[in-house]
């Protein structure tokens, strides 16, 4: 009997972003799975009826050619899962330039391959702390909410820095179709937006970016999206689907779903080099984590080998003294190892793409052989382009939500044909993502946060009041940081 199409299939341009898909559609009582490989039949067939399928990928850290040689059959397969809407996931703090990660690229495809004139684009997602304003993207950070080519930390991304926060700019630099803004003074009501949208659409939008500041636009947005073949966006798609869903009534509460249980040991590797995930380590070896460097410098040259088995020795002792391991090859962007690998890159003629290429195999292979060694039942991967090279290196074809630690970096259970990894107990954390107690969360040795943010619980309905029904949206300059700043 054949199964029945699921309502929604994704592709995540990196593994954290495709496995927050997954959680937002689980949490909310949406049976998800995330496949890290187009799978064969028995593997698709295992995990049985699905209302949402995703597929893991690492677009985000790739060059436009490789985009045009490998996401045609991305989209040919998603289209081949029956679901009516196809949603390319891209980070929420639009990481993505022409030479890397092109948005506009996957766009450009994903029109073609799904016979599409018109994708709907939606970055934000508020309980993400992620809005868009008059076109403008905004993202939480340290010191509060800022635009985002002012932000402490995407300005200063070490790949893809932020210097333009008009997403339709931004993205236009990226592919020749026409882009247009749906801005919040249509987002006073679905009617609104609808003709709104529509109107751009007339006027020959191929992409359409969706103003989205709280709990009601995203309400809107999701009734905008509903309906779509194809959209472009974050998880704040999802969420705001699951808004609109239980709006309408089709989709009812979410479940409770029981936190993590507590465990002795885990053992967790880091390829990121954000300051976020910098403070986590530091919190981590508060809570009794010990930090393992690993010389990323070393990775690229000829002592490749012996830097990853001292590494590995270390990292076992402290499992086999009782303790848990932080692997690491940097402690936020200003890590002097950081300019060391650059020396090394140059000396050694290794581009960008292969130094990153053998850090993730290397953190791969030394978590792959922990968890052999030790019989390890959770582990933790920092790092968005990382966790896709280190799940590379272990034999899981498919990931589903288990339990929330925080929003963007839940607890999934691992799917193997292997029986040491079929259910191991994996967190995948974008560098930007999750609390400076992420590794004892993990561990279930700290509260994990509600499953379940119900709209109009973000930060932006915190700060402002909801107009009633018909009245024009409120612009919260007063309260966001370097609105209409010149640079």
């Amino acid at each position: 009997m054949t199964a029945p199409a699921p309502r929604i299939a994704w592709y995540g341009d990196d593994f954290t972003g495709a496995a927050a898909v997954a959680e937002v559609l689980a949490f909310a009582g949406l049976p998800a799975a995330l496949f890290l490989k187009v799978p064969a039949a028995a593997q698709r067939a295992r995990l049985g009826d699905l209302a949402a399928v995703g597929l893991a990928g690492t677009a985000r850290a790739q060059t436009p050619d490789w985009m045009q040689a490998n996401l045609p059959g991305v989209f040919d397969w998603l289209a081949a899962t029956g679901a009516p809407l196809i949603h390319y996931k891209v980070c929420s703090t639009l990481d993505s330039a022409p030479e890397v990660g092109s948005i506009g690229k996957a766009l450009d495809i994903g029109l073609d391959r799904l016979g599409a004139d018109c994708a709907a684009i939606l970055i934000a997602s508020p309980e993400f702390g992620r809005y868009q304003v008059f076109g403008h993207l905004f993202a939480a950070g340290p010191g509060g909410i800022a635009r985002l080519d002012r932000h402490p930390v995407m300005a200063a991304h070490p790949v893809t820095p932020m210097d333009e926060a008009d997403v339709c700019r931004h993205l236009s630099r990226q592919t020749e179709m026409p882009l247009m803004p749906l801005t919040l003074d249509a987002m006073t009501g679905a009617e609104a937006a609808q003709d709104r949208f529509a109107a751009l659409r007339t006027e020959g939008a191929a992409g359409i970016a969706i103003d989205t500041l709280d709990g009601r636009t995203q309400r809107i947005a999701g009734a905008l999206i509903d309906g779509m073949r194809f959209v472009i966006g974050s998880q704040g798609v999802e969420s705001a689907l699951v808004a609109h869903w239980r709006e309408t009534g089709w989709l009812g509460n979410a479940p409770d779903v029981a936190p993590p249980s507590p465990v002795t040991r885990i053992a967790a590797v880091s390829g990121s080099v954000s300051s976020v995930t910098a403070a986590q380590i530091a919190q981590g070896e508060k809570a009794g984590f010990r930090a393992v460097p690993l010389e990323s410098a070393a990775l690229v040259g000829a002592d490749r080998g012996a830097a990853i088995d001292s590494a590995l020795a270390r990292a076992s002792a402290v499992l086999a003294d009782g303790g848990s391991p932080i692997v690491c090859t940097a402690r936020g962007p200003d890590d002097p190892g950081i300019a060391r690998l650059t020396v090394a890159c140059r000396q050694g003629n290794v581009t960008k793409a292969g130094a990153e290429t053998a850090i993730g195999s290397a953190l791969g292979y030394i978590l792959h052989r922990l968890i052999v060694m030790h019989g390890l039942t959770r582990v933790v991967v920092a790092g968005g382009d990382t966790s896709g090279r280190v799940l590379a290196a272990l034999p899981l074809f498919a990931l589903r939500p288990l339990a929330p630690i925080s929003a963007g970096a839940s607890l999934m259970s691992g799917v193997s044909d292997d029986p040491t990894f079929d259910g191991i107990e994996i967190v995948l954390k974008g560098g930007q993502m999750g609390p400076p107690d992420l590794f004892a969360r993990a561990a279930g040795a700290a509260p994990a946060e509600p499953n379940d943010k119900k709209p109009g619980t973000d930060r932006a309905s915190q700060m402002f009041a909801a107009p009633e029904a018909g009245e024009p949206n409120p612009v919260p300059v007063r309260h966001i940081q370097n609105v209409g700043r010149k640079r």
